[in-house]
């Protein structure tokens, strides 16, 4: 369920002693967690730049990029429907880095839309969820020497705290999916302000 952005744009989330969300929970689902920290901010940048305060814990950085395994009609539905980043009620958020096994990457593209799309129905379950879930898909395996390289996705959710729930049934669903059996490392980061 990934939005259309036009242009690249950096995104840095800064874990350390400031931030504009509290760091609730760090839980590692698949593999290796991340360290705690306190606070998490994330830094935004169309030119390219980012600048880690000093008490950086950890840094993940990546771009947001042209919308992947989604046709025509679900970018349009996408595009009419998803809610902006920085509601004011929205006063929780998930920080999700994923990252897939080469064998997810040995497919050919169309082989990782049908497990995507028609098996696991990733965006058609993102769909039930909006607009009270707000997403934004961070793209990190290309960035060499980024801060995000160690998983392919950032993937970044804000919600207001009566859609708690709804946000947990939409993981469990994702979680429950084909597409995860591909997942080699996943980390939660739950947050809020």
């Amino acid at each position: 369920m990934e939005q259309s952005t036009p242009q690249q744009v950096t995104h840095a989330f800064v874990a350390g002693p400031v931030g504009h969300w509290r760091i609730d929970q760090v839980t590692p689902v698949v593999g290796a967690g991340l360290a705690s920290a306190q606070r998490l901010d994330m830094l935004v940048d169309d030119q390219g730049r980012s600048i880690v305060p000093a008490g950086t814990v950890w840094t993940l950085s990546g771009v947001t990029s042209n919308t992947r395994y989604a046709n025509r009609a679900e970018v349009d539905t996408l595009r009419r429907v998803q809610a902006g980043l920085g509601r004011p009620e929205a006063t929780r958020a998930a920080l999700i880095p994923i990252r897939k096994s080469a064998a997810w990457w040995s497919l050919a593209q169309d082989e990782r839309r049908a497990i995507f799309e028609e098996q696991s129905r990733h965006t058609a379950i993102g769909l039930e969820y909006l607009p009270a879930i707000a997403r934004r898909l961070i793209h990190c395996r290309d960035q060499a020497g980024s801060g995000g390289s160690e998983f392919d996705f950032l993937t970044w959710f804000e919600y207001a705290p009566e859609h708690a729930g709804a946000f947990e049934e939409l993981v469990n669903c994702l979680r429950d999916s084909r597409e995860w059996t591909f997942v080699d490392r996943e980390v939660d980061v739950r947050l809020s302000r």
